[in-house]
């Protein structure tokens, strides 16, 4: 029989509902896969949080991942003992900002080790990051720079559609200006050799970024025809099932639909919005091209919620359940699968 994975679970901003959600996820086992997790993050604060909302769960604390026995019952949490015993809840600050980048940042240094699998992830506060120091516009981008590699892309995943992004973290305007055919190209790779190790010959829709897709060069300033449509027939010469430039909006219709795979979103908003109308409670974010496997949740630290006992883990535990998938199909834990290089 194999071995269950390990999963890494980052316990977040502290002062957000990533104590809450990893507790009620972690508390309902049968909702998970076969896997031992482990919170990553300090014990005290998911004590505190169990409880102030009454969840009936022990947590068990543990200096090292050596140490962490794997009980079937309970939370194992590697304790880093860094959050603030004066932390405020419900609201973001340098303290809260320190402590979840701590929490990734030890994360990521066992995903690279091989003392887990995957590293699943509670939501931060971009403004709690900054009020700390750290000046990232969000997960994906520390992951990047902590892995060290610059190829990289967002896949949100929600029931019946997936959308991974051109770009990310960045205004409108410096969006456009950053489609370029190679990023295109490196996203459709991306996506190509994440859905290939479940899916073969992945369909993948490309948008444009202009309304009807640049109609033959009436709207926008090229991008379809310069950019995204010289992507496409390179993508297809190498053997990939890629398609486009399509109008957005009525791609990820089709995609729902079951006619492809994965959407190539240009930006932020093109992609998110769809995902989180259809999968709000549900989605997940996964980051490709990393050396290691990690998914998050889809939604933020909703610190108006928190301590009142209502944050709904789903999100959380979709992604705990698709890190579990990941971190079985990798190859050895690199997060890559055998499919044509770049």
């Amino acid at each position: 029989m194999a071995r269950r994975p390990v999963i890494g679970i980052t316990m977040g901003d502290p002062a957000g509902i990533g104590p809450e959600i990893v507790l009620r996820a972690l508390a309902d086992r049968d909702a998970l896969p076969p896997c031992r997790p482990v919170v990553i993050g300090d014990a005290w604060v998911l004590r505190k949080a169990a409880d102030e909302l009454d969840i009936a769960v022990s947590v068990s604390a543990y200096g090292d991942m050596e140490t962490v026995d794997h009980g079937m019952s309970g939370i194992d949490c590697l304790d880093l003992q860094v959050a603030d015993c004066g932390l405020l809840v419900g609201c973001p600050s340098a303290a809260s900002g320190r402590a979840a980048y701590a929490y990734l940042a030890e994360a990521v240094r066992l995903a690279l080790k091989g003392s887990i699998q995957a590293i699943c992830t509670a939501p931060i506060s971009k403004e709690a990051l900054h009020m700390a120091g750290y000046r990232y516009p969000g997960h994906t981008e520390i992951l990047a720079e902590m892995t060290g590699v610059r190829d990289y892309a967002m896949l949100l995943s929600a029931p019946n559609l997936k959308v991974i992004h051109v770009t990310t973290h960045m205004g409108l305007v410096d969006a456009v200006q950053s489609i370029k055919a190679a990023r295109v190209l490196s996203v459709i790779e991306l996506a190509h050799e994440v859905l290939a190790r479940a899916v073969k010959a992945p369909r993948i829709a490309v948008c444009g970024v202009n309304p009807h897709a640049g109609e033959g060069g009436l709207f926008g300033c090229g991008e379809e025809e310069n950019e995204i449509r010289p992507a496409c027939e390179r993508a297809q010469q190498m053997g990939i099932n890629a398609i486009g430039p399509l109008p957005p909006d009525t791609v990820f219709f089709r995609a729902y639909r079951g006619e492809f795979d994965v959407v190539v979103a240009m930006y932020h908003d093109q992609g998110h919005i769809p995902v989180k109308l259809l999968g709000f409670e549900q989605g997940v974010n996964i980051t490709v091209g990393l050396p290691i496997v990690r998914t998050s949740v889809d939604h933020g630290t909703a610190y108006d919620i928190v301590g009142r006992g209502i944050a709904d883990p789903s999100s959380l535990q979709a992604a705990i359940r698709d890190a579990v998938t990941f971190s079985e199909q990798g190859n050895e834990n690199t997060g890559k699968a055998d499919t044509p290089s770049r």
